[in-house]
This record gives C-alpha cells, sequence and structure tokens, in this order.
C-alpha cells in the first residue's frame, strides 16, 4: 500500500519536528522530527517498506522497529491513508473559512496551521497575510510572524501599526514612544469594541486598580479636578467620575474621544498627543492626573512623566499604570508595547523631586490567555514644591 498524508491534515515544520492539525477530526498531532521526516516522504506516495528503507541509514536497528510502530499508529490513527483512496484536500477558501472558526473558539494554534497552509495554496491576498502574520504572533512563531507582515507590508505599505509592529520583530532599534499615526490607527478600528474586548474577553482591570489606589491616596475627597490622560473610551473616567467636581479628557485618538464623549461623564475632551500636550505651559493644574495604560506606548517615561508633573498643583496626585518588565529599564515588545522595570519608575519620579506614595503589583488584564502583571503607582507633588 502506498501511504499519503490524509487530506484533512495540515503540517507545519517547527524547531522540534512539526504540528499536524486533522481539521475532520479537530486533532492536533506533535511530530518529532523522524515521524515529521516520514511524514514529509509520504508525499511522493511510497510504500511503508519503500520509507523504512528510505530512513533505514539514519537509524540504529531499535530505532527502526520503533519508526514501523509509528507508521502502524499513524494508519490507526487515520493520520497518513492509502494513496488510492484520497480526496482532494480543502481549498483555500476552506482553510480561510476553518481558521476564521477556530480562531473564534480561542483554537489559535490549529487557526495559525489552517491559516498558513491557506496562503501557501494562495498568496495573493495581502489580507491574508495579514491574518497569518497575527497568528504567528498570538502562537510565538516569530520568525512567520515577521515575514508575513512583511509580504503584507509590500502591499500595504501605509499601515502603521504594522510597521510598528516589524521594528519589535525585526529587533531594529525601538522608536522613544509609539508613533501619532500608529496610535491612531490602531484605535480607529479598536474604538468600536474597545469595551468590550477589554472588560468582557480580557478581564480588564487596570482602571478599577489605578482608581482604588488613588482614592486610597487622596483620602476619600470628592471634589477633584481631575484630568484623565490618554483617556480612550473613558473606563478610567468612570471610575473616578463620582469624585469629582471637574473632569478633563486628553486622548490622541478621535475615534476613542467620541466614544468617550457618549458616556456624557466629561466635561471636555480634546483631542491631543500627551508629551505635547503636557509640554505646554498648565492652563489649570489638577488635584489628580491618571494615565490608564497610557504609557505602554512609550519607552523612557522621563519624556512624559516630568512635563505631566508640572500640571499638578501642589499635593496633588498622579496616577498611572504600566506594564510590569524584568529587563531595566525598559524593553520594546513584540506586542508593539514597552514593558518597564520598577527601578525605572523611581528612578524617573525621584528625579524629578516627587515621591512615590504607593506602589503594588497587580494583573491589569488577560492576553492569549496569560495574565498581564502591571504595576500600579501612584505619585505625589510635594506641597511646598514650586512648579518643576
Amino acid at each position: 500500500m502506498r501511504l499519503t498524508l490524509k487530506p484533512s491534515v495540515v503540517v507545519s515544520p517547527c524547531d522540534d519536528g512539526a504540528l499536524a492539525y486533522d481539521i475532520e477530526s479537530g486533532q492536533l498531532h506533535r511530530l518529532n522530527p523522524l515521524a515529521a521526516l516520514i511524514v514529509e516522504l509520504t508525499s511522493a506516495q511510497r510504500s511503508q517498506e519503500d520509507i523504512l528503507a528510505e530512513v533505514a541509514p539514519l537509524l540504529g536497528e531499535s530505532a527502526a522497529v520503533g519508526c514501523e510502530a509509528w507508521i502502524a499508529q499513524a494508519i490507526a490513527e487515520g493520520l497518513l491513508i492509502d494513496a488510492t483512496v484520497a480526496t482532494a484536500p480543502p481549498s483555500a477558501d476552506e482553510l480561510r473559512r476553518i481558521s476564521t472558526e477556530l480562531r473564534r473558539t480561542d483554537h489559535v494554534l490549529a487557526a495559525f496551521l489552517c491559516q498558513q497552509q491557506a496562503v501557501e495554496i494562495d498568496s495573493s491576498d495581502p489580507q491574508q497575510w495579514y491574518r497569518l502574520g497575527e497568528l504567528a504572533h498570538i502562537v510565538g512563531r516569530r520568525v512567520e510572524a515577521r515575514a508575513s507582515y512583511e509580504e503584507y507590508q509590500r502591499a500595504c505599505p501605509q499601515d502603521a501599526e504594522v510597521e510598528h509592529l516589524l521594528l519589535a520583530l525585526r529587533d531594529a532599534l525601538p522608536p522613544p514612544r509609539a508613533s501619532n499615526t500608529c496610535i491612531e490607527h490602531i484605535y480607529s478600528y479598536f474604538a468600536s469594541f474597545y469595551d468590550r474586548n477589554m472588560c468582557e474577553e480580557l478581564e480588564y482591570q487596570a482602571p478599577k486598580f489605578l482608581w482604588e489606589a488613588l482614592a486610597m491616596a487622596l483620602s476619600g475627597r470628592k471634589d477633584l479636578i481631575a484630568l484623565d490622560a490618554g483617556c480612550g473610551t473613558g473606563l478610567f473616567g468612570l471610575a473616578i467620575k463620582p469624585a469629582t467636581q471637574c473632569l478633563v479628557g486628553v486622548d490622541l485618538s478621535e475615534a476613542m474621544i467620541d466614544q468617550a464623549r457618549q458616556r456624557g461623564i466629561y466635561d471636555s475632551l480634546e483631542k491631543a498627543e500627551l508629551t505635547e500636550w503636557f509640554g505646554r505651559d498648565p492652563a489649570r493644574q489638577y488635584d489628580v492626573i491618571g494615565l490608564c495604560d497610557t504609557l505602554i506606548y512609550f519607552g523612557d517615561l522621563g519624556q512624559v512623566l516630568p512635563a505631566a508633573f508640572k500640571h499638578l498643583k501642589p499635593g496633588g496626585m498622579l496616577g498611572f499604570t504600566v506594564e510590569k518588565g524584568e529587563v531595566s529599564p525598559f524593553i520594546f515588545t513584540d506586542s508593539g508595547r514597552f514593558t518597564h522595570h520598577q527601578n525605572h519608575l523611581l528612578a524617573v519620579v525621584d528625579a524629578a523631586g516627587y515621591r512615590v506614595v504607593t506602589q503594588a503589583e497587580e494583573v491589569l488584564r488577560f492576553e492569549y490567555g496569560e495574565a498581564v502583571h502591571g504595576w500600579v503607582t501612584v505619585v505625589q507633588r510635594p506641597s511646598d514644591k514650586s512648579v518643576v
């Protein structure tokens, strides 16, 4: 009997062999290097005897027996079948549809394998390269993510988000911060479903933790003049609103500001980039400033925090969240965001002559099923300190 891989099985090489996903059964097989070689040899529809003869020079006698046993097992499981009864494999359209459904149900590794096979069959659509890049990114296939995004970028060079991600995937010199164009591109797409995605799917807790830390530091004050810097759709604004007499929001994304405006909680909203906004002479000073998950797009926080401090009243509080980094001072990650080491946060605050009131490590949200740990930090401007 001449053997072939079951047509419903898609295979992808990996560092320790290969992955094989059977679309019909939903079973994922992890193949060691020898099993991956055997599967590759079936592409020429060899018999079991031919395959064993091919690999025999590579194996000792005991390994050859194991090889024969694996082929028998693969036949029993339906991974390898009689080549004469093989049907047509799924089309690129079918594989894309299956990949979409698998991703929707959080079977992202299988979704990646199907999408990879779909692109191998039909590589003409740039959006399919983008989808493959996303899936490769999610499952940690860094080389494939970079290659896929590069294929997409050749057709769509105007995509600022992918350009930003490729800086990380190419291990290029990181930017000081994500560009205005990148942020606006990300959130013009994300704004309409941001709250649902973050709160329902990713269990987003950063606004809650930040407000709880600030409320404790502020000893229950209810008359605050507050700035929500990088306000987004207003999730932190909702948390702080009951304690304010005036709430101002600033964000770079017009689409996110539109969502925040619909909440009706802000006394004013302004579209602006934060380093530019904080660099202005203060039109007013605030009792409290919140930067909830805003600084994840900045590298050195010395470029934004000292400027933000001068917008605080004497004795005022500034609270922020960042993703926790294990490398000092900060690193630019493959997500396109920065993580910050605790030492960097303390050094920036200390250099400005301010003091940390409280700092705690919390799980800010989940991403691809993994907890995202971050620092929730509250800083106070000394009561007798002039504008920095």
